[in-house]
């Protein structure tokens, strides 16, 4: 399972991720989708390890 709690990132003054939560079950598909530039590529960024969130938890 993969479970976002309150995740959020900011990149100097521009917050892109504001007080994410989700909860993917173990054995689930997951799709992400959104418009350019609403944080996609740094949420997975973020739960790949490449980045770290200024705050929330990220557990797996």
């Amino acid at each position: 399972m993969v479970r976002l709690k309150n995740l959020s990132k900011s990149f100097g003054a521009k917050s892109v991720i504001r007080d994410v939560s989700l909860e993917i079950p173990a054995g689930e598909r997951f799709i992400l989708l959104g418009k350019s530039g609403c944080g996609k590529t740094t949420l997975l960024r973020l739960l790949a390890g490449f980045e770290s969130p200024d705050r929330g938890a990220i557990l797996i």
